[in-house]
């Protein structure tokens, strides 16, 4: 990440459906994720803690990868965290894990997550 400044990192929850028992970032649903974290990252940095998530297809990584990008115009990071071992293959499999994945999420305090729920 080049031109990022962040002196603090907001970790957001997925914002989960409440109809689902594991929640999944595929095409359909991705579309809230950008709104949802759009104006966050647009705002500061952002780790999106997708512990949640268990599914994710090319619809959920373009989401992903344009949140990465909104934060990077905005002069921010943009990061994901607690992934499952088969949403971190999948992003390993594309190359992302080298800019998404948070690599200070073990070592920094964890600040509680703030969640995002439809009003």
């Amino acid at each position: 990440m080049t031109g990022t400044t962040c002196s603090t990192t907001v970790t957001v929850a997925f914002p989960a459906d409440d109809r689902e028992e594991l929640t999944e970032l595929v095409r359909g649903n991705e579309q809230r994720l950008l709104e949802e974290i759009k104006p966050l990252v647009s705002r500061q940095c952002v780790t999106l803690d997708l512990g949640p998530v268990r599914r994710i297809d090319a619809a959920g990584i373009s989401a992903l990868i344009s949140l990465y990008r909104f934060a990077e115009e905005a002069g921010h990071c943009f990061t994901v965290s607690n992934t499952a071992p088969h949403v971190a293959e999948i992003l390993s499999l594309v190359g992302l894990d080298r800019i998404l994945l948070s690599r200070n999420a073990a070592e920094a305090p964890r600040e509680p997550a703030l969640s995002l729920t439809a009003a």
